[in-house]
């Protein structure tokens, strides 16, 4: 018992507890600069919360927004753990810088990523020179483009940490199997296909339903480029995004938290749902 007490603590202090006032408060209309002055409601927060279209719309734009940068990291993280795995120790140095992006702060990130990729950056710059666009574009004011560029922004900064659970599976993988693919006459890529990414099955469910979690719970990314409104056309939002602007901004602490719930149910049924589909095929 004296063991498991400072996971008790910490549960009950920083998980359980806040949860069980998150759940009490959704049923309160209340501010938090006036806490006296709360009263129930009942269930009312949340069914405005089901029927909430700016809500559904920040899931939408999570959807939208993963439909990129799934791939896109993904494919990041396996090609350098793939590079690396044939450097071998020649490939620590490499490691290490590859990994920057994922120990530097979002915002200094974000401004590294503007300057190459906004407005007066050599991406955009490029871009006009070669005829694949007319003029710079302030993609932050455009309607559909916002989601896609964080998502790129995102796979930059995040592609590192799939890089080295994929790395880590690499090794984990029995190089006789390599060894008798070559004595058949496969080739590098038919090994990748037919190998290497069946044994590096259950590390890329663990990142996929991981990035899922970590799309639904995006914040500072969106928060920094267009505060607590979404920017235009509502572009931006997202659900986190979202229930801290009823939460703080709007002081509509009661309804955040309705809002907060069920985003973490929708968390809870899509993970589930995303499990099940990826492991139909062992059962």
């Amino acid at each position: 018992m004296v063991f498991i007490l400072p996971w008790i603590i910490f549960v009950s202090s920083f998980l359980a507890y806040p949860l069980l006032l998150a759940f009490r408060t959704s049923f309160l209309s209340i501010n938090v600069l006036s806490p006296d002055k709360a009263a129930f409601v009942g269930f009312e927060n949340w069914l405005n919360a089901i029927k909430d279209f700016q809500f559904w719309k920040s899931l939408f734009n999570v959807v939208y927004n993963q439909a990129f940068f799934i791939p896109i990291s993904m494919a990041l993280g396996l090609i350098f753990a793939l590079l690396l795995f044939e450097l071998g120790n020649k490939g620590v140095l490499y490691r290490i810088l590859l990994f920057i992006p994922v120990v530097t702060s979002v915002p200094v990130a974000y401004i590294i990523f503007r300057d190459f990729a906004g407005t007066s950056g050599p991406i955009q710059k490029i871009l006009v020179l070669s005829g694949l666009i007319d003029q710079s574009i302030d993609w932050a004011f455009t309607r559909y483009l916002p989601m896609p560029i964080i998502a790129v922004f995102n796979s930059w900064k995040w592609f590192g940490i799939q890089m080295l659970i994929l790395l880590g599976g690499l090794h984990g993988i029995n190089q006789s199997s390599f060894e008798a693919a070559s004595v058949d006459g496969t080739n590098w890529f038919q090994k990748i296909l037919f190998i290497t990414l069946p044994q590096l099955k259950h590390q890329l469910i663990f990142i996929l339903t991981v990035n899922i979690i970590n799309g639904l719970q995006m914040f500072t990314e969106v928060y920094i480029l267009f505060g607590s409104g979404g920017g235009m056309y509502g572009a931006g939002l997202t659900p986190v995004l979202y229930l801290y602007d009823m939460g703080f901004a709007q002081q509509k602490m009661g309804y955040a938290s309705a809002l907060g719930l069920l985003l973490a149910v929708v968390i809870f049924l899509v993970t589930i749902i995303q499990l099940k589909i990826t492991n139909s095929d062992e059962e």
